[in-house]
């Protein structure tokens, strides 16, 4: 799995999970506090559409996933 996928999962899962414990009309509801973790994973995705920079997308490549063509995620990218 490249670290695109991956990516998209966590925040994906984020997202679920925090408006699982924030919404009050959910059954898992704990506090409307989580709702943040939505809005700073919202936040994340806008900033690195603009910027290229993904703080998870360091992680994974620290932990030596790939990107989709096949070299390390924030490596240098060879212009052709």
């Amino acid at each position: 799995m490249n670290s695109e996928r991956i990516i998209r999962i966590m925040a994906g899962s984020f997202v679920l999970i925090s408006l699982l414990l924030g919404a009050p009309a959910s059954p898992l509801y704990h506090s409307s506090y989580w709702l943040w973790l939505t809005v700073f994973v919202g936040f994340n995705l806008l900033q690195s559409g603009f910027t290229r920079f993904c703080p998870a997308e360091l992680i994974l490549w620290k932990l030596g996933v790939k990107s989709a063509d096949g070299q390390a995620c924030c490596a240098p990218r060879q212009e052709s």
